[in-house]
């Protein structure tokens, strides 16, 4: 039974607000995030930028712009002294330079809010987040004090927890 986006909106919502473009997500399938660019390096980014998925969903990022290279890397102490945004328990990623058509994949195994970064793009707003299963009233929203060192253009491009969890996925603006 397929249900219509009015008649999930009707019965209530939570997770169910989910826009139907992101069924695929919650289907269990491999989420793909392009790291993406102009040809003439004048703007990089991820997309999509935001993104909820399933605990023990496996998300992959693949370098398709030609003129660059790019990581996925999360927001952690473990990677050069970051703040942390993701949650305590969960392991930190870092995917190294991907060459163009090169790709790399983490599979979520803790509930939570996880920002991650380009480490050669972070200061021109190359920064993702990715929400992990339902949410909870404790603190999904706040990354407390983890703004600390993050450039302003970074801190701009994150899309909003709320955002998220009412599309299911943000696109790139």
């Amino acid at each position: 039974m397929t249900l219509t986006r009015r008649e999930i909106l009707g019965a209530g919502g939570g997770l169910a607000a989910l826009s139907l473009s992101s069924s695929a997500v919650w289907s269990g399938e491999i989420v793909e995030i392009e790291m993406q660019g102009r040809n003439d390096g004048s703007q990089v980014w991820f997309d999509p930028i935001g993104i909820l998925v399933k605990l023990d969903q496996a998300v992959r990022w693949t370098n398709l712009n030609p003129g660059n290279s790019h990581t996925t890397t999360a927001y952690s102490p473990k990677n050069s002294g970051r703040p942390l945004r993701m949650p305590r328990a969960a392991k930190s990623w870092d995917s190294d330079y991907l060459m163009p058509g090169e790709s790399f994949s983490v599979t979520f195994t803790e509930q939570g809010v996880y920002d991650y970064y380009c480490i050669p793009h972070e200061h021109a707003g190359m920064v993702g987040r990715i929400i992990v299963g339902e949410p909870e009233a404790n603190g999904w929203t706040k990354l407390a004090g983890a703004d600390d060192g993050l450039p302003e253009e970074a801190l701009k491009a994150f899309p909003t927890v709320e955002d998220i969890m009412a599309k299911g996925i943000v696109r790139r603006a």
